[in-house]
């Protein structure tokens, strides 16, 4: 499959995910569309990095080059699966003291 698929794909979810958090209000769909967005970019390098190693598998069939790609989205992954439990234990707190997730409520809790 061409790389220009994948590239279609990423900047559309990626599109999508920018869009969600530009426009909702609820702090999960948020949090949801920034992970949209981290996924894209995963797919983007699992792509990239997928294209380097079939070109580099050409000249020396034993190489392990073009997989640092992966490497990047396993520890993308593990940073998001942090934010993940940090992020929802924050939205569930601000739920408890103001039985809203709406973010546009947050700016009334500076005063």
């Amino acid at each position: 499959m061409p790389i220009q698929y994948y590239i279609f794909l990423c900047l559309t979810l990626f599109c999508i995910g920018i869009v969600g958090v530009l426009t909702r209000r609820n702090a999960i769909i948020v949090f949801m569309c920034i992970e949209l967005m981290l996924n894209a970019v995963n797919l983007l390098l699992v792509a990239f990095s997928k294209m380097h190693h079939a070109a580099s598998v050409g000249n020396n069939p034993a190489t392990t080059a073009g997989i640092e790609g992966q490497l990047f989205v396993f520890f993308i992954m593990v940073v998001a699966a942090a934010e993940v439990s940090v992020g929802l234990a924050i939205i569930v707190m601000m739920y408890r003291n103001t039985h809203s997730v709406d973010i546009n409520f947050l700016n009334r809790l500076k005063n």
